[in-house]
């Protein structure tokens, strides 16, 4: 998320009045009004915006800042007519700073909802594509009849969550996660199988083996960085994976969903995308023996010593609902398809 500067946070501070001579007072003091104005160019990209958000005109901006680097004998920004960016000094300051503009803010958010009551307010929530059509976005309802003060703002995205930029509050990511700086609360086993149509199935076999795969119509997905995902699976308690020649990719999984439902091929699917159509027999799975099981579904969101109340709401609301959802189960053996045939 990036830093939350309400107008509050820019006081005539009650520290200017001091007693004289105390000179780390009247440091902070004169400190204070440049930091907070650097701290809201960073986050807004520009000195008119930062001023905008500040209830300030742009000179002021500009003259706190410059009173700041004058302080500190640097340079904290780098411009030019058509640019502004962070010089090297810049960036190491804005990491110092950063917690604790986000504790000051934290206080003031937490006053507020002391004396306003119920979680009120507004969070900013990302997820995967598939996972936030599929499971995150039915649950709002659900959640927003419980907090009707809190307002949602949904962004699917199956690219990596930028929090500080992008101003998220909470996202569900797919996968592994190995991000120290973020707090991951898996939700659930994010199971990976290789499924086909019985159609597909009765015309072609099914890969008994990971082996057998390249002799397959396979559908491929491609994540997006570009990158094209390889299908993974466990052999013998290590990580092995495969990037099978694919007829056709997409970079949606519904798509690639779609089309193994046709027929028209097989693929490597999450679970929580293919359970029903096992259930009801629209997909047959195979090679779930080599299924990774160090994959999950994940509610991230930055550490905070002091989560805002609609933060925690909306944490506490989803775990539940989504433990609660019917989304994975035991898989239909391969051979009670083959039965039927």
């Amino acid at each position: 998320m990036k830093p939350s500067l309400p107008p509050e946070a820019l006081p005539s501070s009650p520290l200017a009045d001091g007693p004289p001579g105390d000179s780390l007072l009247s440091s902070f003091a004169a400190s204070y009004a440049g930091i907070v104005a650097f701290m809201a160019v960073v986050a807004e990209g520009n000195f008119a915006k930062a001023g905008d958000r500040l209830g300030i005109g742009r000179s002021a901006v500009s003259r706190g800042v410059q009173k700041l680097e004058d302080q500190l004998g640097v340079r904290l920004f780098s411009r030019t007519t058509r640019s502004l960016s962070l010089t090297s000094e810049g960036e190491a300051f804005h990491a110092h700073c950063r917690p604790g503009i986000e504790h000051l803010t934290q206080a003031l958010d937490g006053m507020r909802e002391l004396r306003q009551g119920p979680p009120r307010g507004h969070l900013r929530v990302c997820s995967a594509v598939g996972f936030g059509r599929k499971v995150v976005a039915p649950l709002l309802w659900g959640f927003r009849a419980q907090y009707p003060g809190i307002e949602i703002d949904l962004v699917l995205d199956d690219g990596p969550t930028d929090f500080t930029s992008d101003r998220i509050d909470v996202s569900f990511r797919n996968g592994r996660m190995e991000d120290s700086q973020i707090v991951a609360k898996q939700l659930f086993p994010m199971q990976m199988l290789v499924c086909a149509s019985p159609a597909y199935a009765q015309a072609h076999g099914l890969p008994e083996g990971i082996d057998d795969i390249a002799a397959h119509q396979c559908i491929g997905f491609r994540f997006a960085s570009g990158r094209v995902y390889e299908w993974e699976f466990k052999v013998g308690g290590e990580l092995r994976k495969v990037m099978p020649r694919a007829a056709v990719t997409f970079n949606d999984a519904d798509l690639v969903l779609q089309g193994v439902l046709d027929g028209h091929g097989i693929a490597q699917l999450a679970g929580y995308q293919i359970f029903d159509h096992l259930r009801a027999g629209r997909l047959v799975a195979c090679l779930a023996q080599y299924a990774p099981d160090d994959r999950g579904h994940h509610l991230c969101y930055l550490h905070r010593q002091h989560l805002p109340s609609r933060l925690r709401a909306f944490i506490d609301y989803m775990t539940a609902a989504t433990r609660a959802l019917d989304l994975y189960g035991t898989v239909p053996p391969i051979g009670a398809f083959q039965a039927t045939q």
